[in-house]
C-alpha cells in the first residue's frame, strides 16, 4: 500500500485526478478514482482561464458541465459514465440555465445520470452552482 502524506496507509489503486485550469484552495484533487469508481468533489462554472466563476448563471453552468467532462474524462471516463450529479444552486428557480447544457451532454432521456438540485442560498463569492458527481468506469 502506498503512504498518505499523513502517514496513513493509502488504499491500493487509488489516484487522485487533476486537471488544467481547475483547482481547489484547499490541497484536494478535483476526483478520486478507486478502481471503477471515480468521486469528484466540488466542481465549481468557473473559467479555466481565468480561474474565477463566470458572471452569469448560463455561463457559471456551461463551465460546470465542462469541468465535470473534463474530470472524468481525466479519470479515464466519458459522461456516459456518471451515474448520478447533486448540484446545489443558489437559486433553484434558475434551473433551466442547467437544463440546457445538461440536455446537450445528456441528450437520451433513457441513458442520463440522476441529478438532485439542492438550494443553496450560502454559495458566495461570486458563486451561483456548484455540483459533485459519481462516475462508474467499467
Amino acid at each position: 500500500m502506498a503512504m498518505t502524506n499523513l502517514g496513513r496507509a493509502a488504499p491500493a489503486g487509488r489516484t487522485s485526478i487533476y486537471i488544467e485550469g481547475f483547482s481547489h484552495k484547499n490541497p484536494i484533487p478535483a476526483a478520486c478514482r478507486v478502481g471503477p469508481l471515480l468521486e469528484s468533489g466540488s466542481v465549481l462554472g468557473t473559467d479555466p482561464a481565468t480561474g474565477k466563476p463566470a458572471e452569469t448563471i448560463e455561463a457559471q453552468c456551461r463551465f460546470m458541465l465542462d469541468n465535470m467532462r473534463r474530470i472524468v474524462e481525466a479519470g479515464g471516463g466519458t459522461v456516459e459514465d456518471i451515474v448520478k450529479v447533486t448540484v446545489w444552486m443558489k437559486d433553484r428557480t434558475q434551473r433551466p440555465a442547467l437544463n440546457v447544457p445538461w440536455l446537450e451532454i445528456f441528450p437520451d432521456p433513457e441513458a442520463c445520470p440522476a441529478r438532485h438540485a439542492i438550494h443553496a442560498p450560502e454559495l458566495d463569492m461570486g458563486k451561483l452552482i456548484e455540483c459533485s458527481f459519481t462516475a462508474y468506469i467499467a
